[in-house]
């Protein structure tokens, strides 16, 4: 029964949080589309991720220098 009413809820533009078209779905129209765009280009939105030592670089060029060497 829950996932009726969740069917039926209408979604919202993450932008200006008015009902999407689904023409532009997620957003409502073309204007907020292209600032969520915008927000992507810019850097506003940031993907999270593992920050890796320095040395895990390292360990890699160095085994393609010894490659380099054998041949």
């Amino acid at each position: 029964m829950s996932s009726d009413i969740a069917s039926t809820k209408p979604k919202r533009c993450p932008i200006c949080g008015k009902a999407t078209d689904e023409a532009y779905r997620p957003f409502c129209s073309k204007r907020c589309a292209d600032i969520d765009l915008g927000k992507w280009f810019s850097g506003s939105y940031t993907i999270s991720g593992r920050v890796e030592d320095e040395g895990d670089g390292d360990e890699l060029s160095g085994a393609s220098d010894r490659d380099d060497e054998e041949h």
